[in-house]
Formats: structure tokens, C-alpha cells, sequence
């Protein structure tokens, strides 16, 4: 399950984005163009390496 913050890829196209909001199947994604879109879940994949490497330590 996606969590806001996450770093993510679109399946179809490879674009990334990061999750802004989620409101389950959908989460709500500002991608690397800065376009904003409602995607379903399954259609995105979590970059866990990037999403470790841009949190901020707890």
C-alpha cells in the first residue's frame, strides 16, 4: 500500500511522481512536470531507493 510521500513510477510510461494523497484504489500524484493526476494504485510502482533517499530522518 502507498503511502503519501512516496516515490513513485507509472507503469505505462515510466514517469515519476510522488504521492501528494491517497484515497484508496486512487492516489493523488505530482509528477516530475509538475502535471497533477488521480491514478489507481496498480498502475503505480514504489521506487523504494528514492523514496529512502528523499525522506527526512526521523
Amino acid at each position: 500500500m502507498l503511502e503519501i510521500g512516496d516515490c513513485v513510477i507509472f507503469a505505462l510510461d515510466g514517469a515519476r511522481g510522488i504521492v501528494m494523497e491517497v484515497k484508496l484504489p486512487l492516489c493523488h500524484v505530482i509528477w516530475e512536470d509538475f502535471f497533477v493526476s488521480w491514478e489507481d494504485e496498480a498502475s503505480l510502482q514504489k521506487d523504494d531507493r528514492l523514496t529512502e533517499r528523499q525522506r527526512l530522518s526521523r
